[in-house]
């Protein structure tokens, strides 16, 4: 199907994949409730013998082939852009574009 899910990824309710093809997890992500997966999108170590795999908060999305890499952390509500490559931590409530990935934008839950 193009999706590779081990069992142990831990994922909370309301996950949402848009499509299939190109979602690879790796077996230690933990995803918080109502997050969203665009296609393409990689969560991964960043290999080369380094552990840690992401973690996301609730009602993360991330767009089209964005690669979340390493024992990074994704806080709640945040956004990651189409094609994004993170490396490091993302804030509660931002946004994240580029490669590698610069904040752009930070909110408050329940700001527009």
């Amino acid at each position: 199907m193009g999706i590779s899910i081990p069992t142990s990824v831990r994922i909370g309710k309301g996950c949402s994949i848009g499509h299939f093809g190109g979602i690879i997890l790796h077996s230690d992500v933990v995803m918080g409730e109502d997050c969203s997966l665009r296609p393409g999108v990689i969560l991964e170590t960043r290999g080369l013998g380094q552990r840690g795999a992401p973690h996301l908060g609730d009602h993360v999305y991330v767009g089209v082939g964005a690669k979340i890499l390493g024992p990074v952390r994704i806080g709640h509500h945040a956004k990651i852009g189409a094609n994004v490559v993170v490396l490091r931590n993302v804030p509660d409530c931002a946004t994240a574009v580029g490669i590698p990935a610069k904040i752009v934008r930070e909110t408050h839950a329940g700001d527009t």
